[in-house]
């Protein structure tokens, strides 16, 4: 009996183990940062009141984590929470997500990129670094994950809409020494979902025009994009129906969602508004778009 219930044991924690998430390094020799930058420990930072969101700053060692689904279909998910390029809403804009879509049959990598902005003119920068390096990693480990290196796509929220928008469109625009073991030729995800994604106007003045790097060409990918129509500032919707309407200038698939209601910020949250169902209708577009067969 004892013998049993040691083998039992043994196997409940190997199963455990099997479905814990996997994290890699993205940088292993460490990320490449502006000369000089200091930055305090990583922290979380306490929630407030029930009602806040949970949150992680002072990234310096961004990692992906990986979220395997019980039953994959191939397709594989990079998800980038958001928070204004300072801070990363990493539950209800990340493993949230990632459980959800896991349930699909997606595999999904949590994207812990570089923050705060180590330069606010240009905060970016070494997020989007963070991005093509985790695109990399995913197509590279694609077979190991049972990921289909055809079926990688990006999402993201805010400032993490704004990054999965640039990983889109500015995809092989390097800014560091690429390695042939972690980096791939063609960083372009297969298909791009902007979540209420920030920075695309020109200006809080001037939200009826993108801002000039945001640039689609014939090579630009799927895209879906979500948003509420009451966003306001440099999280207009106008952003979203705007890149749309890029897409749409040179045939290309797109789709886009604006409610009527939701604010910013929603992600997985319980708000009883039609925005709550947002990732209902992105795996359905991922359906009509054939990602989700098997």
């Amino acid at each position: 009996m004892k013998l049993l219930a040691t083998l039992l044991t043994l196997s409940a924690a190997a199963s455990l183990h099997a479905t814990e998430p996997l994290t890699l390094k993205l940088w292993p020799g460490g990320a490449p940062e502006p000369a000089g930058f200091k930055i305090e420990a990583e922290k979380e930072i306490p929630k407030k009141n029930d009602a806040d969101v949970k949150r992680v700053t002072n990234v310096s060692e961004p990692t992906i984590t990986i979220y395997k689904a019980e039953k994959p279909n191939g397709a594989a998910v990079i998800v980038a929470p958001g928070g204004g390029y300072s801070i990363l809403a990493i539950e209800h804009e990340g493993t949230q997500v990632c459980e959800y879509l896991n349930s699909l049959g997606v595999t999904c990598a949590l994207l812990k990129y570089r923050v705060p902005a180590r330069d606010k003119a240009d905060p970016s920068k070494e997020p989007l670094q963070d991005a093509q390096r985790a695109i990399g990693l995913v197509r590279h480990h694609a077979a190991e994950w049972g990921v289909k290196p055809d079926r990688v796509g990006i999402l993201g929220f805010s400032a993490g809409g704004h990054l999965t928008v640039m990983a889109t469109l500015h995809a092989n625009d390097r800014t560091y020494t690429t390695d042939a073991a972690l980096d791939v030729e063609d960083a372009t995800p297969n298909f791009s979902v902007p979540v209420y994604p920030a920075y695309l106007v020109a200006s809080r003045d001037d939200t009826f025009h993108l801002r000039p790097e945001i640039k689609v060409t014939e090579k630009s990918p799927p895209m879906c994009l979500v948003h509420a129509g009451d966003d306001k500032g440099m999280t207009s919707p106008s952003g979203s129906a705007l890149l749309y309407l890029e897409y749409k200038k040179l045939n290309l698939p797109a789709e886009l969602h604006i409610y009527a209601k939701g604010g910013h910020g929603f992600g997985m949250r319980k708000t009883g508004l039609p925005t709550a169902d947002w990732l209902v209708r992105v795996g359905e577009w991922m359906g009509s778009m054939g990602w989700l067969k098997p």
